[in-house]
């Protein structure tokens, strides 16, 4: 198998810590760092808050944390990305909102803390919510600095699971909790389900918690069982399988939160819809409404009883759950054109039977599916802002990342201007999950 990429590398590293030890007043090699990579999913998309089964791998960028026990329990953020400082205690009892609320906080002798002018720390926040209300003992803050990679915000990336996944590992390290990557794929669930009211599944976290480098990382969501999907070390010309492959990132220069798109939540009721319906058909109306308890066959032989908007939802769940299993298993065997294919079906389904994406995201994706060297190409992410992802040849990743730029910018001139021209396709390789460095 290939070495591990390098990222964070060794000039990333120093420079994070020598901001944190300018703040802090720290030394240098006190500074810790919280690296927690972007996630990308080739199958699997729009089906884990149905206890589907998905598959999604780590790249080499991401979010970085410096951070080091604050000795007291106040908590010190800035950010590379964002204007002005956080500030809080972790004393502070917050109540969850739903997205979009004000957030109600108020400090533990009922007194109103003052009101932020940024909400960039509302993960941070949501960090101390999730590890105190499930019982864990927090008695210092930190003092940190987060940075991201310039333009991967708001891109389908999971940045923001990513961030929430940083804070968590960076208030478990100075508090001297022992959590396991299955117990932050749940604390991550809460600061997004319960502190942000975002109706996601656990996808996202478990891919940044449990990917390797070179893996494909397969997950059951309702059984919550994984496996990582090794490929075989050579093809029969002596190349290391990773190395025929590349991914590729081609960013739409459209930003907006998914908090406040109301067609993710609304196709997820839809979801539940479909399920409680085919549910009640068999008698077992009391199960929890999500499409994994129902039979593949119960939903073939009433398919037809659905309205048209749930039948298109449940159609794109139990496609897409096969489309996951033959994905993996081409990718054992590193068949690099049929697990391309499964992916550009993934992304057929999610614009004709999910019904998401936005006219900028689909042409990005039609742009990528005619790019030299591209096997396979989908939105990455919902779809309705940020970027599309293709697996490529990597001996034509350079070629198709100029055709991409060239013919998105006769599409779309505007929000080709938004982009930087360097960043706005990138050629990515795996990476490894989330660790404390």
């Amino acid at each position: 198998m290939e070495e591990t990429t390098t990222w964070p590398s060794p000039s990333e590293l120093q420079r994070i810590r020598e901001t944190v030890a300018r703040t802090s007043g720290r030394k240098v090699e006190e500074v810790l760092i919280a690296a927690s990579p972007y996630r990308i999913c080739p199958l699997g998309a729009h089906i884990d808050h149905q206890g589907g089964t998905v598959s999604a791998m780590t790249i080499n960028r991401g979010i970085l944390l410096g951070f080091v026990p604050s000795r007291n329990r106040q908590v010190h953020l800035c950010s590379a990305q964002f204007k002005g400082e956080v500030q809080f205690s972790i004393d502070e009892i917050t109540e969850p909102s739903c997205a979009n609320d004000a957030r109600k906080k108020v400090y533990s002798n009922g007194t109103p803390s003052p009101r932020e002018e940024s909400n960039w720390g509302n993960y941070a926040r949501g960090a101390v919510y999730a590890l105190q209300s499930r019982g864990q003992q927090l008695s210092q803050g930190i003092i940190g600095y987060i940075s991201g990679n310039d333009g991967l915000d708001s891109s389908g990336l999971s940045s923001s699971a990513a961030v929430g996944v940083a804070y968590l590992l960076a208030f478990e390290k100075a508090n001297n909790l022992n959590m396991s990557p299955t117990d932050n794929i749940e604390y991550d669930r809460i600061i997004e389900n319960e502190y942000l009211g975002l109706k996601n599944g656990i996808l996202d976290q478990s891919a940044i918690l449990l990917s390797m480098h070179g893996c494909l990382t397969y997950m059951n969501c309702k059984t919550k069982e994984h496996k990582l999907v090794k490929l075989p070390d050579y093809q029969k010309n002596g190349t290391p399988v990773l190395r025929e492959v590349k991914i590729l990132l081609a960013f739409s220069g459209l930003k907006q939160a998914l908090t406040t798109n109301p067609g993710y939540n609304r196709r997820v009721d839809e979801c539940r819809e479909a399920a409680s319906f085919l549910l009640q058909a068999i008698g077992k109306d009391k199960d929890e409404p999500i499409l994994s308890n129902v039979p593949r066959e119960i939903y073939e032989s009433h398919k037809s009883r659905l309205e048209p908007n749930l039948a298109k939802r449940a159609e794109h769940y139990f496609s897409e759950n096969m489309r996951v299993v033959k994905g993996s298993e081409a990718w054992a065997l590193g068949k690099w054109d049929e697990f391309g294919k499964m992916i550009s079906a993934s992304g057929a389904s999610s614009i004709e039977n999910y019904e998401c994406g936005s006219e900028p995201l689909k042409q990005l994706y039609r742009i990528l599916l005619a790019a030299p060297g591209v096997l396979g190409a989908r939105f990455s992410g919902a779809g309705f802002r940020g970027c599309c992802l293709a697996l490529v040849y990597a001996d034509k990743a350079e070629e198709a990342a100029s055709y991409v730029r060239l013919e998105y910018l006769k599409c779309q001139p505007v929000l080709s201007s938004h982009l930087n021209p360097d960043t706005a396709v990138l050629i990515c390789e795996t990476g490894d999950g989330a660790r404390v460095i």
